[in-house]
């Protein structure tokens, strides 16, 4: 069996869990969440706990297995905890700011600033000019919208100047020497 798929997800007291056939919905204090299961797994509940298990040893199967539980143990997180990143704006110039609930205005050393619309479910905060704070419920949505931010200048080895994720490290080269 996979050592990720054959692990139970525990279920708090706080969070309510409906299976009908493969459609699985995670239900919580911070909203709600749900996840279409393929049908080579089979999702089921068992005493407070998520019990994933596959209908045959294929190769892909496995893999199925495993990505399920993950899927369905990032709900049941999200709809807890909820999951955030953070990014930070390295340059001279470089500043971000809210256009209002619905927009991110960022000013990142182009001769235009980029302004991104922020979608449902995530919410961004802006720190100071310099640090963002992605969140929300759905860990691959934070994810996505933080790549997103981050395509639009990403940082770069001689200087490190663009917008980098907050415990990224920037690999950093050794510019031009001077010929004498």
């Amino acid at each position: 069996m996979s050592r990720i798929g054959r692990l139970p997800i525990s279920v708090p007291d706080a969070v309510q869990v409906q299976i009908q056939g493969q459609h699985v919905t995670v239900k919580g204090p911070k909203g709600t969440l749900s996840l279409a299961a393929h049908a080579a797994v089979q999702v089921q509940m068992e005493d407070r706990r998520i019990v994933c298990r596959r209908s045959s040893d294929e190769k892909f199967h496995k893999a199925l297995h495993g990505l399920t539980r993950s899927l369905i143990r990032n709900m049941v997180d999200g709809v807890v905890k909820g999951f955030e990143r953070r990014l930070e704006l390295v340059g001279v110039g470089y500043r971000a700011s809210l256009l209002g609930a619905k927009n991110l205005n960022l000013a990142l050393g182009y001769s235009h600033p980029i302004v991104y619309p922020i979608p449902e479910g995530i919410k961004i905060e802006v720190k100071d000019q310099t640090q963002v704070l992605v969140s929300g419920i759905d860990k691959q949505l934070v994810g996505a919208v933080a790549a997103k931010i981050r395509s639009f200048r990403p940082p770069e080895p001689y200087k490190g100047k663009g917008v980098k994720y907050a415990e990224e490290r920037i690999r950093r080269k050794a510019g031009k020497t001077g010929a004498k």
